[in-house]
């Protein structure tokens, strides 16, 4: 099925969604190297997110992230009580219920009046070989229903490089093996993605490399789809990644891998984003 592709140039004359409002324009309003302006307007006015996976190792970090930069969050948690401590060092992040494998009426009460949800949802791994499906593949389709009951159009994925694998002729990479050795990860993501491209709904997809739990070691690396097929990546720049991609307009319709490189240039995110062509 063809999917409708977007030209930077056109970007500017598409209509607003009503509940997003831009913090970077090509106009200038945010300082491309630091943010600043954008983050102070955020601050007097702060835009609310919803982060599905929120305690999540790469969920964790998106939620701290996007409270630094003075985001509102309402942080998505399959149970309250256990996450109630996780965030409460910061004053706006609110825990709200979300198991996106439970359907899209009760995600939208969870969205609630967030004006863009990031899922950083992930299954974990155990007996049952059907769990990347409900998770990675169902639970992100019910998640972008939701946001549809709601009038939310803004959408950020976190995916994985190799999820299309197949096409790339990585099919005998020991990385592509091994992370469909359970229940078919990577095709489950990437039938997720294939859906929140057909839906209409402004997206990000960002597929990282193989993820760390250590802070960052070398400047972030950005490819077009389909081009990485190994490589890792700090989780903390994996969330600084998608917080960017919530901020900048070249981020959208786009499908982005990321990995870091000890000898990568340093170059700003939205120079990156906007290298980067629509898919």
């Amino acid at each position: 099925m063809a999917i409708n592709c977007f030209k930077p140039s056109s970007l500017s004359k598409l209509p607003l969604p009503p509940r997003i409002r831009p913090l970077c324009s090509a106009s200038g309003m945010e300082t491309p190297a630091t943010g600043e302006k954008s983050e102070e307007a955020n601050r007097a006015n702060p835009r609310k997110i919803f982060v599905a996976g929120a305690t999540g190792n790469s969920g964790k970090r998106i939620v701290d992230q996007l409270a630094a930069r003075g985001f509102a969050v309402r942080a998505g948690v399959r149970d309250v009580e256990r996450s109630r401590n996780t965030f409460s060092n910061h004053q706006n992040v609110q825990i709200v219920r979300a198991d996106v494998t439970e359907g899209s009426e009760k995600l939208a009460e969870a969205i609630g009046d967030a004006e863009a949800v990031v899922c950083a949802t992930g299954f974990r791994p155990s007996l049952d070989l059907f769990a990347p499906w409900k998770v990675d593949n169902f639970g992100t389709v019910n998640l972008v229903d939701a946001c549809r009951k709601v009038g939310v159009n803004r959408f950020i994925l976190i995916s994985s490089i190799l999820v299309n694998g197949a096409a790339m002729g990585q099919i005998l990479n020991p990385a592509y093996i091994f992370l469909n050795v359970f229940g078919l990860t990577l095709i489950a993501k990437l039938q997720a993605e294939k859906y929140i491209r057909k839906s209409g709904i402004n997206y990000t997809i960002i597929r990282p490399g193989g993820l760390r739990n250590d802070p960052p070691n070398g400047n972030i690396v950005m490819k077009p789809e389909d081009t990485l097929s190994g490589g890792s990546i700090s989780r903390d720049q994996v969330a600084e990644v998608a917080v960017e991609a919530l901020l900048c307009p070249e981020a959208s319709y786009k499908v982005v891998e990321i990995v870091s490189g000890a000898d990568a240039p340093k170059l700003s995110l939205g120079e990156m984003f906007g290298a980067i062509r629509h898919a």
